[in-house]
């Protein structure tokens, strides 16, 4: 499995998409307390300035829970993995692999 990349130049939608393409389960990305808009910048939607050469590689080994600690750590954004159809969260302490099946 190739690793995930994100950057803060990459579009809301463009995360959802290829983490969806990737790992089959739902992002939820959150700007403050509502879902953030799909045409904002991960940048843009930060609750602190992003180094620029901040970027983040996941992998399907990688644990719910970790990677969004690391999403919170790196870019200062809230996300959570949901099912794949989005009807609930997943659990922390699964795969990002596991989480979309």
């Amino acid at each position: 499995m190739a690793d995930f990349d994100i950057s803060g130049r990459m579009k809301v939608k463009t995360l959802r998409a290829n983490f969806k393409k990737e790992f089959g389960s739902t992002l939820r990305v959150y700007s403050g307390a509502k879902f953030a808009d799909d045409d904002a910048t991960i940048a843009s939607i930060a609750d602190k300035k992003i180094p620029a050469d901040a970027e983040l590689k996941a992998n399907g080994n990688l644990k719910v829970g970790t990677f969004e600690d690391k999403m919170k750590d790196i870019f200062g954004i809230k996300v959570q993995v949901a099912s794949p159809d989005d009807s609930k969260l997943s659990d922390n302490g699964i795969t990002l692999s596991a989480s979309g099946k």
